[in-house]
C-alpha cells in the first residue's frame, strides 16, 4: 500500500489512550512467557503455523509484517496463516483456541473474555496503531461534502430501516436520489464501533445495507455506484483514493476530514480508534516461532502503519508494549467495550481485567 502518514512527535490523545491500555496491565503469575518460550519447544518442527485471524483493518498491518518475518532467512519454512473473519469472528476462534493471534480493531468486549477465561485463554493487548474510521461516497456525487454526526445516526439506526431511503431525507438540500448503504458486517469490530459512536449501542444498526467484513468489497461497491455511501478503514480509503471521495464529518465543532494530523490531535471524533492485536502466550503452537514474530511486530509496526495508511503510536507505547511482552503481562484495560473518547484520565486509575 502507498505510504501515506508521518510520524508526530506531538499524538497526545493517542499516548492517553495507549499508554492507559499498556502501562497498567495486570502483570499474570505466568512462568512461560512468550519471550522466553518452553523447554517443549526445542522439538518441535520448524513447519509449526502461526495462526492468525480477525479484523479485516488490521489484516494489512498484520500481512505486512509477516512478510517481513518471512523475508528472513531464519525463518525459512516457518508458516504464518493470516484469515479475515471480522473482529468478532476472530476472537469466537481465539478465546476458544483456534488462533494464536487476534487481529482486533476494538477492544475485547465482556462476552469475549469470558469465553476466554473459560477456555482458560489468556491474552496479551497490544495496541499498534490509529485509525479514522472513513465516511466515503462516489467520486461522481456532486451535492455532499459533509455530513454531521446526527445525520449519520439518522441515516443507520435501526428505526431508519425501509424508511430513509434517499438522499434528501438525510438533509433536504441533497438531491431527491435513492442511497445505496455500504458497511460492515456484524462480524466486523468495525460495524461494533461504529454503531457504538455514532447510533449510541453497539451492534444497533439498519439492516437494508450492503454488508461485508472485507473492506475491498465494500470500496468496490461504492466506486461503482454513484449514490453509495459506506464506511470502512482509512487505509483502503488511501489505497482507493480515485475510486472513492471522503465526507468530512461534523461532530458539532466544524466539519473534520480524516487524516493523521486530526487523528494525531484527537479532532476526528468519535470515529478515531486504536487497533490491537491480541496474543495467546500459552499456544499449544511453537512459542518460541510466535514470540520472535511477536517480537518484530511490536518493533516494526510503526514503520509498517506508515506503509499501509493508518496513524503510527508513539515510540513510548513501542517500549511499553516490549515491556509488557518481556513480562507476560496479560488482560485488558477496557473493561469490554470500545471506550468511545477515551481520555487518560479515564483509563490510568484502571486495572486489567481478565
Amino acid at each position: 500500500m502507498n505510504a501515506i502518514v508521518k510520524k508526530s512527535a506531538k499524538v497526545l490523545g493517542l499516548l492517553a489512550l495507549t499508554i492507559g491500555a499498556t502501562a497498567t496491565a495486570n502483570t499474570s503469575a505466568q512462568h512461560h512467557t512468550l519471550a522466553q518460550g518452553s523447554a517443549g519447544d526445542a522439538g518441535k518442527a520448524k513447519t509449526s503455523a502461526i495462526r492468525i485471524d480477525g479484523s479485516s483493518t488490521v489484516y494489512p498491518i498484520t500481512q505486512a509484517i509477516v512478510k517481513l518475518f518471512q523475508a528472513d532467512p531464519s525463518n525459512k519454512g516457518q508458516q504464518v496463516e493470516v484469515k479475515v473473519s471480522g473482529t468478532t469472528g476472530g476472537f469466537e476462534k481465539f478465546c476458544t483456541g483456534k488462533t494464536d493471534i487476534s487481529n482486533a480493531s476494538r477492544p475485547i468486549l465482556l462476552a469475549e473474555m469470558e469465553t476466554c477465561k473459560k477456555n482458560g485463554v489468556r491474552y496479551m493487548e497490544f495496541p499498534i496503531a490509529f485509525d479514522a474510521l472513513t465516511i466515503a461516497i462516489n467520486p461522481q456525487n456532486d451535492w455532499a461534502k459533509d455530513i454531521t454526526v446526527a445525520e449519520l445516526k439518522k441515516l443507520w439506526e435501526p428505526a431508519a430501516q425501509g424508511k430513509i431511503m434517499r438522499w434528501n431525507q438525510v438533509r433536504p438540500s441533497w438531491p431527491d436520489r435513492p442511497i445505496a448503504l455500504f458497511g460492515a458486517g456484524d462480524k466486523s469490530g468495525t460495524f461494533d464501533y461504529f454503531t457504538e459512536a455514532i447510533v449510541g449501542k453497539s451492534k444497533s444498526s439498519r439492516k437494508d445495507y450492503t454488508p461485508s467484513e472485507d473492506d475491498e468489497a465494500l470500496v468496490a461497491g461504492i466506486s461503482k455506484d454513484p449514490n453509495a455511501l459506506g464506511y470502512f478503514g482509512y487505509a483502503y480509503y488511501q489505497e482507493n483514493q480515485s475510486k472513492l471521495k471522503l465526507l468530512a464529518v461534523d461532530n458539532g465543532k466544524g466539519a473534520i476530514l480524516p487524516s493523521t494530523q486530526t487523528v494525531e490531535k484527537n479532532q476526528y471524533q468519535p470515529l478515531s480508534r486504536p487497533l490491537f492485536i491480541y496474543v495467546n502466550p500459552r499456544s499449544s503452537t511453537n512459542r518460541q516461532v510466535i514470540g520472535k514474530f511477536v517480537r518484530l511486530y511490536i518493533n516494526k509496526v510503526s514503520t509498517v502503519v506508515d506503509s499501509v495508511g493508518y496513524v503510527p503510536l508513539p515510540d513510548k507505547v513501542r517500549e511499553i508494549n516490549f515491556i509488557n511482552f518481556n513480562r507476560g503481562k496479560t488482560g485488558t484495560v477496557f473493561a469490554g467495550k470500545a471506550r468511545i473518547n477515551s481520555k487518560i484520565s479515564d483509563l490510568l486509575p484502571k486495572k486489567a481485567e481478565y
